[in-house]
């Protein structure tokens, strides 16, 4: 049997769909992430400010 012409495997459907949905939640995993990223420097920023407001008052 010539490879091109080989039947398809069984369960493809099932694994594409699989992977697809890992894709989808890794996405939203990364995205909320970054977003806890962005507030733990934000608020380390303000933190910052803050103590180096004390320090000069």
């Amino acid at each position: 049997m010539h490879p091109s012409h080989r039947p398809p495997r069984a369960g493809t459907k099932q694994l594409t769909t699989a992977l697809r949905w890992a894709a989808q939640r890794r996405r939203a995993a990364l995205a909320h992430m970054l977003r806890g990223a962005c507030y733990g420097l934000g608020t380390g920023a303000i933190g910052l400010a803050f103590v180096w407001l004390e320090r000069f008052m």
